[in-house]
């Protein structure tokens, strides 16, 4: 005859092993939230970027730019 009955320090445990495993899901998900905040954003600063090089080129219009260098010395 098998015994299925457990006993409560061993309930304890298994609740306490859950409840890690629980709180562990939650950082995971709290970390996948923050991955996939973090991609929308670099795609955002991606956009802008390419938006002001735009504007800058657009600023430029037919003339291309003029650099001064400096004289080493």
């Amino acid at each position: 005859m098998e015994r299925n009955d457990l006993s409560d320090r061993r309930f304890d445990v298994l609740l306490e092993r859950l409840d890690r495993i629980g709180d562990e899901l939650a950082k995971l998900n709290r970390r996948a939230d923050n991955d996939d905040n973090f991609l929308r954003l670099t795609k955002e600063l991606q956009t802008l970027n390419e938006s002001l090089q735009a504007i800058a080129y657009a600023a430029l219009g037919q003339q291309s730019p003029s650099v001064r260098r400096r004289r080493a010395g």
